[in-house]
Protein backbone atom coordinates (compact mmCIF):
# COMPACT_ATOMS: atom_id res chain seq x y z
CA UNK A 1 0.00 0.00 0.00
CA UNK A 2 2.75 2.74 1.26
CA UNK A 3 4.53 1.77 -2.07
CA UNK A 4 1.79 1.98 -4.44
CA UNK A 5 0.86 6.06 -2.64
CA UNK A 6 4.57 6.31 -2.81
CA UNK A 7 4.47 5.51 -6.81
CA UNK A 8 1.03 7.48 -7.28
CA UNK A 9 3.30 10.47 -5.89
CA UNK A 10 6.40 10.31 -8.08
CA UNK A 11 3.76 9.68 -10.73
CA UNK A 12 2.64 13.72 -10.00
CA UNK A 13 6.10 14.87 -10.29
CA UNK A 14 7.15 18.52 -8.99
CA UNK A 15 3.18 19.75 -9.21
CA UNK A 16 2.74 20.36 -5.57
CA UNK A 17 3.15 24.09 -6.12
CA UNK A 18 -0.80 24.22 -7.28
CA UNK A 19 -3.28 25.47 -5.05
CA UNK A 20 -6.12 25.18 -7.43
CA UNK A 21 -9.72 23.02 -7.04
CA UNK A 22 -10.95 20.46 -9.04
CA UNK A 23 -13.96 19.55 -9.54
CA UNK A 24 -15.04 15.79 -10.40
CA UNK A 25 -17.41 13.24 -10.68
CA UNK A 26 -16.63 9.61 -9.48
CA UNK A 27 -18.68 6.68 -10.78
CA UNK A 28 -16.59 3.83 -9.28
CA UNK A 29 -16.97 2.56 -5.99
CA UNK A 30 -17.06 4.93 -2.59
CA UNK A 31 -13.29 3.34 -1.49
CA UNK A 32 -11.82 4.00 -4.99
CA UNK A 33 -12.64 7.68 -5.31
CA UNK A 34 -11.76 8.70 -1.70
CA UNK A 35 -8.64 7.25 -2.06
CA UNK A 36 -8.10 9.01 -5.07
CA UNK A 37 -8.93 12.31 -3.72
CA UNK A 38 -7.20 12.02 -0.75
CA UNK A 39 -3.63 10.82 -2.26
CA UNK A 40 -4.14 13.30 -5.31
CA UNK A 41 -4.83 16.48 -2.41
CA UNK A 42 -2.16 15.43 -0.15
CA UNK A 43 0.56 15.24 -2.78
CA UNK A 44 -0.82 18.74 -5.23
CA UNK A 45 -2.48 20.47 -2.59
CA UNK A 46 -5.44 20.87 -5.10
CA UNK A 47 -8.59 20.70 -3.50
CA UNK A 48 -10.32 17.78 -4.78
CA UNK A 49 -14.31 17.89 -4.58
CA UNK A 50 -15.38 15.00 -5.28
CA UNK A 51 -19.29 13.75 -5.61
CA UNK A 52 -20.18 9.87 -6.41
CA UNK A 53 -22.96 9.35 -8.85
CA UNK A 54 -23.65 6.13 -11.26
CA UNK A 55 -22.48 6.53 -14.44
CA UNK A 56 -26.12 7.13 -15.84
CA UNK A 57 -26.81 9.64 -12.79
CA UNK A 58 -23.67 11.43 -13.66
CA UNK A 59 -24.95 11.71 -17.63
CA UNK A 60 -27.91 13.38 -16.66
CA UNK A 61 -26.02 15.54 -14.12
CA UNK A 62 -23.67 16.66 -16.96
CA UNK A 63 -26.90 17.12 -19.63
CA UNK A 64 -28.82 18.93 -16.13
CA UNK A 65 -25.48 21.73 -16.04
CA UNK A 66 -24.55 21.91 -19.63
CA UNK A 67 -25.03 25.66 -19.82
CA UNK A 68 -22.91 26.09 -16.65
CA UNK A 69 -20.83 23.33 -15.74
CA UNK A 70 -20.27 22.61 -12.10
CA UNK A 71 -18.13 19.94 -12.76
CA UNK A 72 -14.46 19.26 -13.87
CA UNK A 73 -13.70 15.81 -14.52
CA UNK A 74 -15.77 12.42 -15.12
CA UNK A 75 -13.90 9.67 -13.83
CA UNK A 76 -14.88 6.40 -14.26
CA UNK A 77 -17.97 4.00 -14.59
CA UNK A 78 -19.21 2.64 -18.08
CA UNK A 79 -18.04 3.52 -20.72
CA UNK A 80 -20.96 3.72 -23.05
CA UNK A 81 -22.54 6.88 -20.86
CA UNK A 82 -19.26 8.75 -21.47
CA UNK A 83 -19.50 7.86 -25.60
CA UNK A 84 -22.89 9.85 -25.29
CA UNK A 85 -21.90 12.69 -23.28
CA UNK A 86 -18.71 12.83 -25.89
CA UNK A 87 -21.78 12.65 -28.94
CA UNK A 88 -23.70 15.20 -27.02
CA UNK A 89 -21.15 17.87 -27.16
CA UNK A 90 -20.70 17.43 -23.09
CA UNK A 91 -17.31 16.58 -22.83
CA UNK A 92 -13.67 18.30 -24.53
CA UNK A 93 -11.53 16.81 -27.06
CA UNK A 94 -8.08 16.40 -25.07
CA UNK A 95 -5.48 13.67 -26.36
CA UNK A 96 -3.05 12.40 -23.88
CA UNK A 97 0.56 12.35 -24.15
CA UNK A 98 0.10 8.72 -22.09
CA UNK A 99 -2.14 7.46 -24.95
CA UNK A 100 0.53 5.34 -26.56
CA UNK A 101 0.92 3.50 -23.01
CA UNK A 102 -2.09 2.20 -22.85
CA UNK A 103 -4.00 -1.00 -24.10
CA UNK A 104 -5.28 -0.77 -27.10
CA UNK A 105 -8.40 -1.31 -25.79
CA UNK A 106 -8.35 2.04 -23.85
CA UNK A 107 -6.84 3.81 -26.96
CA UNK A 108 -9.66 2.64 -29.12
CA UNK A 109 -12.16 4.52 -26.71
CA UNK A 110 -10.51 7.58 -27.43
CA UNK A 111 -10.53 7.11 -30.80
CA UNK A 112 -14.19 6.77 -31.17
CA UNK A 113 -14.64 9.58 -29.19
CA UNK A 114 -13.24 11.67 -30.85
CA UNK A 115 -10.68 11.88 -27.88
CA UNK A 116 -13.40 13.21 -25.66
CA UNK A 117 -12.73 10.15 -23.53
CA UNK A 118 -10.40 7.41 -22.53
CA UNK A 119 -10.90 3.57 -20.98
CA UNK A 120 -8.75 3.36 -17.82
CA UNK A 121 -10.23 0.32 -17.24
CA UNK A 122 -12.07 -2.94 -18.18
CA UNK A 123 -14.08 -5.36 -16.48
CA UNK A 124 -16.22 -8.61 -17.61
CA UNK A 125 -19.67 -8.88 -16.38
CA UNK A 126 -21.14 -12.04 -15.07
CA UNK A 127 -22.81 -13.25 -12.07
CA UNK A 128 -22.03 -13.42 -8.64
CA UNK A 129 -23.41 -15.81 -6.55
CA UNK A 130 -23.44 -17.09 -2.38
CA UNK A 131 -23.13 -20.60 -2.21
CA UNK A 132 -24.47 -21.03 1.30
CA UNK A 133 -27.47 -19.63 0.31
CA UNK A 134 -27.49 -21.84 -3.19
CA UNK A 135 -26.85 -24.93 -0.98
CA UNK A 136 -29.44 -24.60 1.31
CA UNK A 137 -31.97 -23.97 -1.24
CA UNK A 138 -30.79 -26.67 -3.30
CA UNK A 139 -30.13 -24.79 -6.33
CA UNK A 140 -26.98 -25.37 -8.93
CA UNK A 141 -24.45 -23.14 -9.52
CA UNK A 142 -25.81 -20.97 -12.50
CA UNK A 143 -23.22 -21.29 -15.64
CA UNK A 144 -24.77 -19.79 -18.22
CA UNK A 145 -27.61 -16.83 -19.18
CA UNK A 146 -30.15 -19.78 -19.94
CA UNK A 147 -29.32 -21.03 -16.19
CA UNK A 148 -31.02 -17.92 -14.99
CA UNK A 149 -34.24 -18.91 -16.67
CA UNK A 150 -34.91 -21.67 -14.22
CA UNK A 151 -38.01 -21.75 -12.08
CA UNK A 152 -36.06 -22.44 -9.18
CA UNK A 153 -34.31 -18.90 -9.32
CA UNK A 154 -37.46 -17.25 -8.55
CA UNK A 155 -37.30 -14.48 -6.66
CA UNK A 156 -33.76 -15.38 -5.54
CA UNK A 157 -31.79 -12.94 -8.38
CA UNK A 158 -31.33 -9.17 -8.26
CA UNK A 159 -30.26 -6.90 -10.91
CA UNK A 160 -29.94 -2.79 -11.46
CA UNK A 161 -32.25 -0.79 -13.78
CA UNK A 162 -30.82 0.00 -16.91
CA UNK A 163 -31.97 3.83 -16.57
CA UNK A 164 -29.89 4.31 -13.83
CA UNK A 165 -27.38 1.79 -14.48
CA UNK A 166 -24.27 1.33 -16.45
CA UNK A 167 -24.17 -2.37 -15.51
CA UNK A 168 -27.73 -3.31 -16.42
CA UNK A 169 -27.45 -1.33 -19.70
CA UNK A 170 -24.39 -3.04 -20.35
CA UNK A 171 -25.97 -6.11 -19.48
CA UNK A 172 -29.04 -5.61 -22.32
CA UNK A 173 -26.39 -4.44 -24.87
CA UNK A 174 -24.47 -7.66 -24.45
CA UNK A 175 -27.59 -9.62 -24.89
CA UNK A 176 -28.48 -8.13 -27.63
CA UNK A 177 -25.04 -8.95 -29.16
CA UNK A 178 -25.52 -12.54 -28.22
CA UNK A 179 -28.88 -13.08 -29.33
CA UNK A 180 -30.11 -11.24 -31.50
CA UNK A 181 -32.75 -8.01 -30.27
CA UNK A 182 -36.34 -10.03 -29.97
CA UNK A 183 -34.57 -13.39 -28.40
CA UNK A 184 -32.87 -11.01 -26.25
CA UNK A 185 -36.00 -9.34 -25.03
CA UNK A 186 -37.73 -12.56 -25.09
CA UNK A 187 -35.00 -13.79 -22.60
CA UNK A 188 -34.91 -10.42 -20.49
CA UNK A 189 -39.17 -11.49 -20.33
CA UNK A 190 -38.01 -14.81 -18.70
CA UNK A 191 -35.53 -13.10 -16.44
CA UNK A 192 -38.21 -10.58 -14.91
CA UNK A 193 -40.18 -13.83 -13.90
CA UNK A 194 -37.45 -14.48 -11.32
CA UNK A 195 -35.92 -11.00 -10.41
CA UNK A 196 -36.69 -9.95 -6.98
CA UNK A 197 -35.80 -6.31 -7.21
CA UNK A 198 -33.96 -3.83 -9.81
CA UNK A 199 -31.53 -1.79 -7.72
CA UNK A 200 -30.44 1.85 -8.77
CA UNK A 201 -26.83 1.30 -8.63
CA UNK A 202 -24.96 -1.80 -10.57
CA UNK A 203 -22.83 -2.79 -7.23
CA UNK A 204 -25.75 -3.37 -5.22
CA UNK A 205 -26.95 -7.00 -6.92
CA UNK A 206 -23.75 -8.21 -5.74
CA UNK A 207 -23.24 -6.28 -2.23
CA UNK A 208 -26.49 -8.30 -1.49
CA UNK A 209 -25.65 -11.34 -2.58
CA UNK A 210 -22.66 -11.07 -0.32
CA UNK A 211 -25.56 -10.52 2.32
CA UNK A 212 -27.71 -13.36 1.78
CA UNK A 213 -30.44 -11.55 0.77
CA UNK A 214 -30.50 -12.56 -2.35
CA UNK A 215 -29.07 -15.67 -4.32
CA UNK A 216 -27.51 -14.19 -7.40
CA UNK A 217 -26.56 -11.39 -9.33
CA UNK A 218 -25.63 -9.58 -12.95
CA UNK A 219 -23.03 -8.22 -11.90
CA UNK A 220 -19.23 -6.75 -12.86
CA UNK A 221 -17.14 -9.49 -11.78
CA UNK A 222 -14.84 -7.35 -10.35
CA UNK A 223 -16.75 -6.47 -7.87
CA UNK A 224 -17.00 -9.51 -6.13
CA UNK A 225 -13.14 -10.15 -4.57
CA UNK A 226 -13.70 -7.14 -1.94
CA UNK A 227 -16.85 -8.92 -0.43
CA UNK A 228 -15.06 -12.26 -0.40
CA UNK A 229 -12.23 -10.07 1.67
CA UNK A 230 -14.66 -8.76 4.22
CA UNK A 231 -15.32 -12.77 4.64
CA UNK A 232 -18.54 -13.12 3.08
CA UNK A 233 -19.97 -16.02 0.96
CA UNK A 234 -19.51 -14.96 -2.21
CA UNK A 235 -18.10 -16.48 -5.46
CA UNK A 236 -18.31 -14.73 -9.39
CA UNK A 237 -18.55 -16.37 -12.72
CA UNK A 238 -18.67 -15.68 -16.26
CA UNK A 239 -21.50 -17.38 -18.45
CA UNK A 240 -20.68 -19.94 -20.77
CA UNK A 241 -22.33 -18.57 -23.84
CA UNK A 242 -20.18 -15.31 -24.36
CA UNK A 243 -20.36 -12.24 -22.15
CA UNK A 244 -19.44 -8.51 -22.50
CA UNK A 245 -16.83 -6.39 -20.78
CA UNK A 246 -17.09 -2.41 -19.26
CA UNK A 247 -14.24 -0.14 -20.57
CA UNK A 248 -14.55 2.14 -17.72
CA UNK A 249 -13.87 5.72 -18.85
CA UNK A 250 -12.62 9.53 -17.67
CA UNK A 251 -13.74 13.00 -19.60
CA UNK A 252 -13.05 16.39 -18.84
CA UNK A 253 -16.18 18.64 -19.23
CA UNK A 254 -16.37 21.09 -21.61
CA UNK A 255 -16.75 24.40 -20.45
CA UNK A 256 -14.74 22.79 -17.25
CA UNK A 257 -13.81 26.50 -14.84
CA UNK A 258 -11.01 24.29 -13.31
CA UNK A 259 -9.39 23.31 -17.22
CA UNK A 260 -6.11 23.24 -16.57
CA UNK A 261 -6.15 21.42 -12.81
CA UNK A 262 -9.08 18.86 -14.97
CA UNK A 263 -5.97 18.75 -17.56
CA UNK A 264 -3.45 17.48 -14.83
CA UNK A 265 -5.84 15.04 -12.48
CA UNK A 266 -6.53 13.48 -15.97
CA UNK A 267 -3.00 13.14 -16.75
CA UNK A 268 -2.38 11.55 -13.18
CA UNK A 269 -4.87 9.59 -13.34
CA UNK A 270 -3.49 7.50 -16.62
CA UNK A 271 -0.10 6.95 -14.60
CA UNK A 272 0.93 3.44 -13.43
CA UNK A 273 0.51 4.49 -9.86
CA UNK A 274 -2.71 6.15 -10.00
CA UNK A 275 -3.90 3.02 -11.45
CA UNK A 276 -2.47 1.16 -8.88
CA UNK A 277 -4.77 2.92 -6.31
CA UNK A 278 -7.70 0.97 -7.52
CA UNK A 279 -6.48 -2.79 -6.30
CA UNK A 280 -5.24 -0.58 -3.29
CA UNK A 281 -8.73 0.49 -2.52
CA UNK A 282 -9.67 -3.28 -3.22
CA UNK A 283 -11.54 -2.57 -6.63
CA UNK A 284 -9.74 -5.09 -8.97
CA UNK A 285 -10.87 -3.94 -12.80
CA UNK A 286 -7.99 -4.45 -15.34
CA UNK A 287 -6.01 -0.95 -15.60
CA UNK A 288 -5.60 0.54 -19.09
CA UNK A 289 -2.02 1.36 -18.32
CA UNK A 290 0.27 -1.62 -19.62
CA UNK A 291 2.82 -0.98 -17.33
CA UNK A 292 0.64 -0.85 -13.91
CA UNK A 293 0.67 -3.99 -11.89
CA UNK A 294 -1.89 -6.03 -12.27
CA UNK A 295 -3.38 -7.69 -9.24
CA UNK A 296 -3.53 -11.47 -8.53
CA UNK A 297 -7.97 -10.64 -7.83
CA UNK A 298 -8.34 -9.03 -11.53
CA UNK A 299 -10.42 -11.35 -13.48
CA UNK A 300 -8.01 -12.90 -15.80
CA UNK A 301 -9.74 -11.84 -19.50
CA UNK A 302 -7.49 -15.16 -21.08
CA UNK A 303 -10.15 -17.28 -19.59
CA UNK A 304 -12.91 -15.42 -20.69
CA UNK A 305 -15.50 -16.00 -23.38
CA UNK A 306 -15.95 -12.29 -24.82
CA UNK A 307 -18.09 -11.26 -27.35
CA UNK A 308 -16.59 -8.62 -29.89
CA UNK A 309 -19.00 -5.66 -28.16
CA UNK A 310 -19.62 -2.87 -30.41
CA UNK A 311 -18.36 -0.17 -28.11
CA UNK A 312 -19.79 2.69 -30.33
CA UNK A 313 -23.00 0.98 -31.79
CA UNK A 314 -24.34 0.71 -28.39
CA UNK A 315 -22.31 3.96 -26.90
CA UNK A 316 -24.64 5.49 -29.15
CA UNK A 317 -27.57 7.53 -27.30
CA UNK A 318 -30.54 6.98 -29.68
CA UNK A 319 -29.47 3.07 -29.62
CA UNK A 320 -29.24 3.76 -25.28
CA UNK A 321 -32.75 5.32 -25.15
CA UNK A 322 -34.35 2.88 -27.71
CA UNK A 323 -33.24 -0.29 -25.93
CA UNK A 324 -33.97 1.48 -22.13
CA UNK A 325 -37.49 2.59 -23.51
CA UNK A 326 -37.92 -1.08 -25.04
CA UNK A 327 -37.19 -2.82 -22.04
CA UNK A 328 -39.23 -0.41 -19.68
CA UNK A 329 -42.35 -0.71 -22.16
CA UNK A 330 -41.62 -4.65 -22.34
CA UNK A 331 -40.39 -6.20 -19.39
CA UNK A 332 -39.94 -3.83 -16.36
CA UNK A 333 -44.05 -3.30 -17.10
CA UNK A 334 -44.59 -6.95 -16.18
CA UNK A 335 -45.97 -8.19 -13.23
CA UNK A 336 -43.70 -10.78 -11.40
Amino acid sequence: MKKTLLAAVLAIGTTAAWSQQVNVICSVQAEWCNMLSTVYARTTGVKVNMSLRGSGEALAQLIAEKDNPKTDVWFGGTGDPHLQAAEQGLTLEYKSASLPQLHEWAQQQARQAGYKTVGIYSGPLGFGYNPELLAKKKLPVPKAWADLLKPGYKGDIQVANPASSGTAYTMIATLVQLMGEDKAFDYLKGLHKNVSQYTRSGTAPIKAVARGETAVSISFVHDGPQEKMAGFPLETITPAEGTGAEIGSMSIVKGARNLEAAKKFYEFCLTPGAQELAAAAKQFQLPSNKAAKVDANVPDFRKIKLINYDYAKYGASTERKRLIARWEKEVNSLPR
